[in-house]
């Protein structure tokens, strides 16, 4: 029986770190670190990332500014917020939640953000910074995929990792992490020729592929470790609820080592590593 990974549980912990961050600043500069969350329009899932993602600053004592702009907002508008807070100092942190409105260039937009404040870790500062191991801000999800295989495996030296997804946001910066820990790493997608036996050499298997239950019980071997970045929303079989499903089938790999269930796994982690990004930003500016 495959063990479960717990991505509430190390989150809790992750956040516990990230309050006593926040208690040190405040001790050192008397103010908490500060997050700006920018929303542009009324996407149901970013209000709900949102609102997630306010809850969550409060929990840790982080201080959360929040700004609301209409759909039609301009993208030199968004630009000039943006420029705003960047010369903003009680602002440690800058979100601005995707996907923007059709007329708005989110490439853009992202570029304008203070690498410093990136704390989503998307800008080509960053992401450079990343690929040559020279430090910056880590896209949040990677990050939080690393700190749970640090739960299970405490060496990565030598390790067969197979990504299965190349996005910007996930899959490329993971396959960097991993290979900066040493791992050998092979990056797949769904038009990869022959996945199923490339997967079944894995030792570590994170899929990214936004393809529900893509990874089955066959592709994967005794022992390995799962980690399962994918969520979607699936009808019900039974004609119920609709239900959320990763990129792992679930139920077919009991026979791994370990695995993360979705929902439960990569997805708390995600907010608590924004979290931490915040604090090491505040940190390094108010150092």
């Amino acid at each position: 029986m495959a063990q479960i990974i717990d991505g509430r549980a190390v989150a809790r912990q992750l956040d516990e770190e990230t309050a006593l961050g926040v208690a040190q600043i405040i001790a050192r500069t008397g103010r908490a670190p500060g997050l700006a969350v920018v929303l542009v329009g009324n996407d149901p899932a970013s209000e709900v990332y949102v609102a997630h993602k306010i809850k969550a600053c409060a929990r840790v004592g982080i201080e959360s500014h929040e700004h609301r702009l209409p759909a039609e907002t301009s993208q030199d508008a968004l630009l000039t917020l943006i420029a705003r807070l960047n010369a903003d100092p009680t602002v440690h942190g800058i979100l601005v939640q995707v996907p923007l409105p059709e007329h708005i260039d989110a490439g853009a937009v992202l570029g304008a953000i203070d690498p410093g404040k990136d704390v989503d870790g998307f800008h080509p500062v960053n992401v450079g910074r990343l690929s040559t191991g020279t430090g910056g801000l880590v896209p949040c999800t990677p990050l939080g995929v690393m700190k749970l295989l640090d739960t299970v495996i405490d060496d990565l030296t030598g390790m067969n990792a197979v990504v299965i997804g190349k996005s910007n946001i996930v899959g490329k910066p993971i396959a960097m992490l991993l290979l900066e820990r040493e791992a050998t790493v092979t990056v797949t997608h769904i038009e990869t020729r022959g996945l199923p036996d490339i997967a079944r050499q894995a030792d570590i298997i994170i899929a990214a592929a936004g393809a529900p239950r893509l990874v089955k019980g066959f592709w994967v071997k005794e022992g390995a470790v799962l980690i399962d970045v994918g969520i979607t929303r699936v009808a019900s079989e039974s004609g119920g609820k609709d239900r959320l499903v990763g990129d792992i089938a679930f139920d077919e790999v009991q026979h791994a080592r370990a695995v993360t269930p979705v929902p439960g796994g990569v997805g708390p982690m995600t907010i608590a590593c924004l979290l931490s990004n915040t604090v090491k930003a505040a940190s390094i500016a108010t150092a």
